[in-house]
């Protein structure tokens, strides 16, 4: 019988090729996705349109707001920059996001029976944010095992699996298409329209081009046209 694995969905391209991979790996997907108040929410209409679409056998959303606490351009009233990146960790770094993304996904696990849970965190083509570093994975698998009745009564050993950790965006890429991934069915961008149209100069967006040239590879999304722009 194959195993269930719960792995973290925005329908961005890395969480989109991380259901791609855990399937590959032999895991039945489970994907949970969050409407936490973030301003790019066009991301939780994509993922509830194609999460069964990329094989997930449930899709899960769970709602909060993380408006309240603020703090990042992605939950304030914070213009998302457009610059491209610097050196210090950017203001679409939402506090503590992973820790509490990966709380929820841990306790769903727990419920599901399930002890593999995927993240599609990156540490080289990022944008800094330190809930993306392989030394917080491992804190956070310990810490899974620490805190819940399966890891203390040794029913369930948990393992997050962080599959995209090592590798650049490029090579995300590469691998997914190598794995099916119809990269149509996925958004990144942190400021779209209203309509959904990516705007190509925020980082994610950035990341995102510079990975699918890298890779020599058209990206299948729509961006705004930038021609006319000084």
């Amino acid at each position: 019988m194959r195993r269930k694995a719960v792995v973290l969905y925005s329908s961005g391209l890395d969480s989109t090729t991380c259901i791609a991979i855990a399937k590959a790996d032999g895991f039945l997907p489970y994907a949970i996705s969050f409407s936490y108040g973030q301003r790019h929410s066009f991301e939780l209409s994509v993922a509830r349109q194609n999460a069964k679409t990329i094989g997930a056998v449930e899709h899960l959303v769970v709602d909060f707001d993380l408006r309240l606490i603020g703090g990042s351009a992605l939950t304030s009233d914070i213009d998302v920059p457009k610059e491209g990146g610097g050196t210090e960790i950017p203001v679409t770094y939402v506090p503590a996001r992973n820790t509490i993304f990966l709380a929820f996904a841990l306790s769903w696990a727990e419920v599901l029976g399930a002890s593999d849970i995927y993240i599609g965190v990156n540490a080289l083509d990022y944008s800094g944010y330190p809930d993306c570093r392989p030394e917080y994975i491992e804190a956070f698998e310990k810490t899974a095992n620490l805190a819940t009745r399966a890891g203390v009564e040794g029913t369930s050993l948990f393992k997050i699996h962080a599959p995209l950790i090592s590798m650049t965006k490029a090579e995300i890429i590469r691998h997914g298409i190598k794995l099916g991934v119809d990269y149509s069915l996925t958004h990144s961008c942190y400021d779209p329209t209203n309509e959904g149209i990516s705007c190509g100069e925020c980082d994610s967006c950035r990341l995102r081009l510079k990975g699918f040239s890298e890779a020599g590879v058209k990206d299948p999304l729509i961006y705004i046209d930038l021609s006319n722009r000084v």
